[in-house]
């Protein structure tokens, strides 16, 4: 399926070329395609070793086909002296170039900021690694998992004395990818009024601990380390998980005035008057004993009932879902999660939807996930090269 563009669409102006592979970069360049940009995911060619290998998961896999939707596909074999003269004819009139290659490979082929500067001062420039461009770490691979460990995120993630557990999702990968996204569109918008491009950079390091948020404030301004909280909120009392006659719900009442609410909805308001639970901080110090006193009243009621009934009484309250009853969510349902699109070999299928909308320029789905090049021949015809000298890069290796 060839991409239609829409002129519509908010990024519809921008030409990106995705060097990226795994997850980080694709999810920021994802971003990008999803909302227009013209996005030439670059492949090394199926003929060659590194054309054969994974870039994140089973091509016709629901990971992969997620990651790549809304883009093209270029095969162009880097380590080809005509490989990267085609990359520099298309870098030319880019104007974003996203990368996660370690800085000694992207300088030996000559790909890097400098080098793609000089041929185009408009350029936008993003890499994305796992500890940053530079450092004492510079050289050492980075993984979603390390970056949770380094980042301080498995020490505040589990039950309390359990041990280190990492977050269920690549979270470091994603808010990678994420910031660099908002970097991009930051320097895009900065381009219009300076006229120049400039490097990008982001690390699952630098995102994880940006992540941390007011967990790492604890530390930075009152020298509090965190730690292990499970399903209680770390400082917002009572918040947190509580049983029920057929398994389990959240209830978010941290402050006087939301703890009140929810002990006279819990048909118990001496329980706000109990001493022990007056104030923030002895509700945080008596949580454990505050937690029992509230499971025994939420146990004698279903979770549908007391989903329904505090959400009535303007208390906080929802469903503990398995990803199966996410999407059967009737608001999920609503704000379209899940998001349709027509795959040539894998036929009508959903992927996950984006998490943001624009009131004039919604996001949708333009395309799958191409085929590795499929769009070869398109992309180098755009690029001025006829049909003799594209048979010629193929037969050569090049494509």
């Amino acid at each position: 399926m060839t991409i239609q563009p829409d002129s519509k669409l908010p990024l519809a102006r921008f030409k990106v070329l995705d060097l990226t592979r795994v997850r980080a970069g694709p999810t920021a360049v994802r971003q990008l395609a999803d909302w227009g940009a013209d996005v030439i995911k670059i492949e090394a060619p199926a003929s060659s070793a590194e054309g054969q290998q994974s870039m994140g998961g089973p091509r016709h896999g629901p990971d992969f086909q997620n990651l790549h939707r809304n883009k093209k596909s270029l095969t162009l074999n880097l380590k080809h002296a005509e490989g990267i003269e085609v990359f520099n004819k298309l870098a030319e009139t880019a104007d974003v170039v996203v990368e996660n290659y370690r800085p000694d490979v992207k300088n030996r082929l000559g790909i890097d900021y400098e080098s793609l500067k000089a041929i185009n001062p408009r350029l936008v420039y993003a890499s994305i690694s796992g500890f940053g461009q530079d450092g004492p770490y510079v050289e050492r691979p980075g993984v979603d998992q390390i970056a949770q460990g380094l980042g301080g995120l498995m020490s505040i993630t589990g039950l309390p004395g359990q041990g280190p557990v990492r977050v269920g999702i690549p979270i470091a990968d994603l808010t990678a990818g994420l910031y660099c996204a908002i970097g991009i569109l930051t320097a895009l918008l900065e381009r219009e009024i300076s006229g120049e491009g400039q490097w990008v950079q982001a690390s699952l390091l630098q995102a994880q601990i940006s992540m941390l948020d007011f967990q790492a404030a604890r530390w930075l301004m009152d020298q509090d380390v965190p730690g292990q909280a499970g399903n209680n909120h770390p400082t917002a009392i009572p918040t947190g998980v509580f049983p029920t006659s057929d398994g389990h719900i959240n209830i978010a009442a941290g402050g006087d005035k939301m703890f009140l609410r929810l002990c006279e909805s819990l048909g118990n308001s001496a329980l706000a008057q109990d001493g022990d639970y007056r104030d923030d901080k002895s509700r945080l110090t008596n949580r454990d004993a505050l937690n029992d006193r509230i499971s025994e009243i939420t146990k004698t009621r279903s979770s549908a009932d007391w989903v329904a009934h505090l959400n009535e009484t303007g208390v906080p309250c929802g469903p503990i879902n398995n990803i199966r009853e996410v999407f059967e969510d009737p608001q999920v349902r609503h704000m379209e999660m899940a998001a349709p699109v027509h795959h040539d070999q894998l036929g009508d299928i959903e992927i996950v939807g984006q998490g943001v909308k624009l009131s004039r320029t919604p996001f949708h789905i333009r395309s799958a996930t191409p085929e590795q090049g499929q769009h070869n021949d398109d992309i180098l015809l755009d690029c001025g090269y006829d049909e003799t000298a594209i048979a010629a890069l193929r037969k050569n290796g090049t494509i």
